[in-house]
């Protein structure tokens, strides 16, 4: 079988067991080789990001009705960038995996940094205090319903056929997980590795608690889009410069109560006003 048939037909079982084995692989790398000794319960804290986790592939189901219905129509048609010029399959698919990565992941996390109100919501992301590869879908589900429709977004611009999609998605999803991970990579194979896609000690600098650090390197897959649009931050030495979180929500056992963080963006206090 081969790769376009396989994901032109994967099962849902193979989408739960990649999402589900990716965390399990990376929670394994985090006891062997940690960034952070972290001194927290990691199951208890993995909890409410799993819960999010959980949100998060519900809104996507949503979703997949439409997603599929305008990806099999687009490219049935060859409607989008895609079909502009006539590419070798590689390069079909690297192209549409870049173009769905930058619409579908970097522009709606960029734009979510700029726009106040869609900041309440990914506010909820940054609370984290322990960055580790559960963190990676830690989304309020209303930031999973900008992220499932810029998705749609980028299938409308690119015309991905549905296997490019799920593709895709598979790809995006062990990268969140691997660039979250609180593992150590060697300075110079995690430098190396940032050149091509983002890294773990690339992505941290994001979640740094304070600007502007937190307002750089809002890839996912490749690291070129920060690079290209001038959001790129050099990495910091972690274990010297990195603090998790965000500094409006800086109480570590309000960031791990469920209820707390699905209220975050509709609470009026001021501490939700940090990105304005």
């Amino acid at each position: 079988m081969s790769i376009i048939e396989y994901f032109e037909n994967i099962p849902s079982l193979h989408r739960a067991l990649i999402l589900g084995g990716g965390i399990a692989f990376f929670w394994m790398l985090e006891t062997l080789i940690p960034l952070f000794q972290f001194k927290y319960r990691k199951f208890n804290h993995a909890l409410p990001n799993l819960f999010l986790t959980l949100t998060t592939v519900i809104v996507n189901l949503l979703f997949a009705f439409l997603i599929v219905y305008t990806s099999d129509y687009l490219s049935g048609k060859q409607i989008g960038i895609l079909y502009i010029f006539s590419l070798p399959l590689w390069a079909f698919i690297l192209l549409g995996i870049m173009i769905l990565d930058l619409i579908g992941a970097w522009l709606i996390h960029f734009i979510e940094h700029q726009v106040h109100w869609m900041w309440r919501f990914h506010i909820v992301h940054h609370t984290d205090m322990h960055v580790d590869t559960t963190t990676a879908n830690r989304h309020h589900p209303i930031e999973s319903v900008f992220r499932a429709t810029f998705t749609l977004l980028a299938v409308i611009v690119s015309g991905a056929p549905i296997y490019l999609v799920m593709l895709y998605q598979s790809v995006s999803v062990i990268l969140s997980q691997f660039n979250h991970a609180n593992i150590s990579f060697p300075p110079v194979i995690d430098k190396l590795i940032s050149f091509i896609i983002v890294s773990p000690n690339m992505h941290k600098v994001h979640h740094h608690f304070k600007r502007p650090l937190t307002d750089t390197n809002y890839g996912n897959i490749f690291a070129i889009w920060d690079r290209i649009f001038g959001t790129f931050a050099s990495v910091l030495s972690p274990k010297k410069d990195l603090v998790y979180g965000i500094d409006a929500h800086m109480d570590e056992k309000e960031s791990q109560q469920t209820l707390n963080l699905l209220a975050i963006p509709f609470k009026k206090d001021s501490r939700s006003e940090t990105n304005e």
